[in-house]
C-alpha cells in the first residue's frame, strides 16, 4: 500500500492550469524530493513519459527562489535535479518541468506540457482521540490507521504531522500482550522501525506514536491516551 500515487496526465497544460487540474481531480501536481519518487515516476510509464510540468514554481521575477506547489513542503536547494545547464532563465522561466532523463529543466510557465499529478492517501486528523477510538474512526471514514514500513512512507508521513496540534500522533502500531511483539493493524510485519532511545521496552495496552516534531521518532504510549491521528484513505 503505497501512501501517495503519481499520475501522468498526457494533455497539453499551461503550468497554471495544469496546477488547477491536480488540486481540482487529485491532490496537487508531483513534488519530487527524492531520487526514489522519480523512479517511481517513470516506473508508471516506461518509454512513455515526455517532458512534464511538475509542482515547481519560481514566482519571482528578481531573484531566484523556487518553491514547491504543495503547500508545507519547503524547497531543498541540496536536493535538486536540476539537468546541465538549468536552470538558465532564458526569458522568464519561471516553472519547472522534468525531462525523460528524470533531470529538471526550467521554461516560461505558459507554455503547453504534459504534466504529473499525485493523491495523497494520508489524511491527519486534528481531533484527540484514544487509540482505539481513532482506529474505528479510520475504519468507519477512510481505510485505517496509517502503516510505515520504510524510510520513504515515514518521510510522507512527517509532512502530515507536522500540523498536528497534540505531542505524539497514534499510528497502527500496537503490542500484543500474549503474544508478546509489536504488529501494524494492517497486518504488515514491523521490518522499518524508528523507535526513540530506549523504546519500545514492551508492555501490555500500548500502541504506538510519533512525535510531531523533530527527530519524528516512534514512542510507546498508553492506549487511553488521546491524541491527534493519522488514516491511510486507500
Amino acid at each position: 500500500s503505497k501512501l501517495y500515487e503519481f499520475l501522468y496526465i498526457n494533455e497539453n497544460k499551461t503550468w497554471t492550469e495544469a496546477q488547477q487540474y491536480c488540486r481540482e481531480k487529485h491532490t496537487d501536481l508531483v513534488t519530487v524530493t527524492n531520487m526514489k519518487d522519480m523512479k517511481r515516476l517513470t516506473s508508471k510509464s516506461p518509454g512513455t513519459m515526455t517532458e512534464a510540468w511538475i509542482g515547481l514554481r519560481d514566482p519571482t521575477n528578481a531573484q531566484r527562489t523556487w518553491h514547491w506547489s504543495q503547500p508545507g513542503v519547503e524547497f531543498d536547494v541540496n536536493k535538486t535535479e536540476w539537468n546541465h545547464d538549468e536552470p538558465n532563465d532564458n526569458d522568464i522561466e519561471n516553472c519547472g518541468f522534468i525531462l525523460d532523463s528524470l533531470k529538471w529543466g526550467d521554461i516560461s510557465c505558459n507554455r503547453q506540457k504534459y504534466f504529473l499529478c499525485y493523491n495523497d492517501k494520508l489524511i491527519l486528523i486534528n481531533k484527540n482521540k484514544t487509540w482505539e477510538d481513532a482506529l474505528y474512526h479510520c475504519r468507519d471514514h477512510y481505510h485505517d490507521l496509517v502503516t510505515i514500513t520504510n524510510m520513504d512512507d515515514q518521510m510522507w508521513v512527517q509532512e502530515k504531522v507536522r500540523k498536528a496540534t497534540s505531542p505524539l500522533v497514534w499510528m497502527g502500531l500496537r503490542y500484543t500482550c500474549t503474544l508478546d511483539f509489536w504488529f501494524w493493524v494492517s497486518d504488515e510485519v514491523v521490518r522499518y522501525k524508528n523507535w526513540a532511545k530506549g523504546e519500545p521496552m514492551d508492555d501490555c495496552d500500548m500502541s504506538g506514536a510519533m512525535e510531531t516534531g523533530r527527530p519524528y521518532q516512534w514512542f510507546k504510549t498508553f492506549d487511553h491516551m488521546r491524541f491527534n491521528f493519522v488514516c491511510y484513505v486507500s
